[in-house]
């Protein structure tokens, strides 16, 4: 698919310096180095100007607020002013913290910390994705998938012990046995599954009032690509799928997939959905979904710009997906 990688998160040629990943010394000079930087996160939010188009807060490595990292910065790669690096201060606790804004679909609360400048805020990823460009957003999807790998397998899968931050934030390594553990990244696909002028979408229970995606589903171990999109679209919605093919992926750090798009030609109409999995299915001609796209459908609202979903629609709108 042409100009696949302009989807949201599709990198920017960010080199990652992994070749001094296992090399203290060099790390060591890597995070000393004068031009070196930090993009900070707290509870998986970076730290931004929000004014549009927003940035990434970049903050030297000897800044005050730093000192509230539980571990190890984690270097990002370089950039063209030298070192970056992410760091987690989720041990730090605003003083007005509301919890029941926190971990919601759409986050739209915005935290302050008071060694800051007032109009540095920390915001959630989700909403403000498509606002970064192409680098700010490759370092953020970056940072925060391997943050939320590190809060998640802090033990060791052999042991039990509790396992270390090493490799520059790339790596956890067991003090007990000497394992290793590596960042995962669960591959997920998405389709969009057509029958004549027409593109088949649904949607999860906990999603905003009206909005509808394309269907997705976690590839399952031993199974193609193919056969995960034939297999999810018949267990969601009860629809045959003949052909499939690919178009383009997406990094999606919520918390660590990685979307397959793919495109698939529907062999039956009938839906029947699974209740358990989604929560209806439809399908929408070429026509609606133009004005969905334009927000003037009376009842549905498109998937959110930034995600996948999105991009891959509005291709096929535009018959660009070749």
């Amino acid at each position: 698919m042409k100009n696949a990688e302009q989807v949201t998160f599709g990198g920017s040629g960010l080199d990652r310096a992994g070749e001094i990943r296992s090399n203290p010394q060099a790390l060591a000079e890597a995070a000393a180095h004068p031009d070196a930087r930090a993009i900070v996160f707290w509870r998986g939010k970076p730290l931004i100007s929000p004014e549009r188009p927003a940035g990434l807060i970049r903050l030297g490595m000897d800044h005050a607020i730093l000192q509230d990292a539980a571990e190890a910065p984690i270097l990002l790669g370089r950039e063209e002013g030298g070192p970056t690096f992410a760091v987690d201060i989720s041990a730090w606790a605003p003083s007005d913290l509301d919890e029941s804004t926190l971990g919601g679909f759409l986050d739209p609360s915005e935290q302050r910390h008071p060694a800051l400048p007032e109009w540095m805020v920390f915001a959630e990823l989700r909403r403000i994705m498509t606002w970064l460009s192409p680098r700010d957003a490759e370092l953020a999807a970056s940072g925060k998938a391997v943050f939320e790998w590190h809060k998640s397998h802090r033990f060791c899968a052999c042991c039990g012990a509790k396992s270390q931050l090493s490799h520059g934030g790339w790596q956890r390594s067991c003090p007990s046995c000497g394992a290793s553990h590596f960042p995962r990244t669960d591959p997920v696909v998405i389709m969009l599954i057509t029958h004549g002028n027409s593109v088949l979408v649904g949607r999860s229970p906990g999603w905003p009032q009206g909005m509808y995606s394309l269907l997705a589903g976690f590839v399952e171990p031993g199974e193609t690509l193919e056969a995960a999109v034939r297999r999810e679209v018949f267990e969601e919605a009860g629809v045959q799928v003949g052909e499939v093919g690919y178009l383009a992926s997406q990094p999606w750090p919520f918390p660590a997939s990685l979307m397959f798009g793919c495109w698939g030609h529907a062999t039956s109409k009938d839906i029947t959905i699974d209740p358990v999995e989604i929560e209806d299915a439809r399908w929408i001609t070429r026509e609606e979904m133009m004005a969905i796209s334009n927000g003037q459908h009376p009842e549905i609202m498109p998937a959110r710009k930034g995600a996948i979903a999105h991009f891959l629609i509005e291709r096929w709108l535009q018959d660009t997906l070749d």
